[in-house]
């Protein structure tokens, strides 16, 4: 696999806790949550790591879904340390993109202004703007009111630039206290550029969600 100038990460290493069962291997119509994810990103990029559970790893090794592109990276304790393993997996490409494995209702022509985007600006996130009232609260007491105008949440996926979130990923892989990629690069100084997604692009954390 030569010349690879878009990679991406589909994280897939979680414990589903929550859930109570492994989310990822859960059905949507006819395919499985991962499988789901992965099929949106198949044609649009280079190459996709997973870094996953064995369980995970010997479904999608039978699935039809499975191909050339599609490599493995060991799960880590915590996601930070998942995405660290992936990048480390990653065939040097010229941009990454990191996904959550349980947003299976992200949009292809999302991921293609993403990736447009990143060629551009090298720190991208895709996240929707808030819609409700967002307070800031410390001991159960309201400190504040937070001017939604300026609140985004962030969805996935977070597109960088290879060797800079390379770079971040080094300097901080002691420091594992980041829930997303994004806070890492702007911990690290560098400008992230938001692209407005859809509010349809949400995380798959209860059996509600499904």
């Amino acid at each position: 696999m030569n010349n690879i100038k878009i990679s991406a990460i589909i994280t897939s290493g979680g414990n589903s806790t929550r859930f109570g069962s492994n989310k990822l291997l859960e059905k949507i119509n006819d395919k499985t949550v991962i499988e789901t994810t992965i099929s949106k990103f198949l044609d649009l990029v280079d190459e996709i790591i997973i870094p996953s559970s064995e369980k995970i790893q010997s479904f999608l090794l039978k699935s039809d879904l499975f191909c050339e592109k599609i490599k493995f990276a060991h799960a880590g304790k915590t996601r930070q340390k998942s995405v660290y393993n992936g990048i480390n997996k990653a065939s040097n490409p010229k941009i990454i993109l990191i996904h959550d494995g349980a947003r299976p209702f992200i949009e292809k022509e999302t991921i293609k202004k993403a990736i447009d985007l990143t060629f551009e600006k090298q720190a991208v996130l895709v996240g929707t703007m808030a819609i409700d009232t967002i307070k800031e609260v410390k001991d159960g007491v309201i400190i504040k009111t937070l001017d939604r105008k300026n609140i985004f949440q962030a969805q996935t996926p977070q597109c960088f630039d290879f060797q800079l979130i390379k770079k971040i990923h080094e300097r901080y892989k002691n420091e594992e206290n980041f829930t997303d990629d994004s806070s890492m690069a702007e911990a690290y100084g560098v400008k992230v550029y938001i692209l407005e997604g859809l509010k349809t692009n949400k995380k798959i954390t209860t059996r509600e969600d499904l």
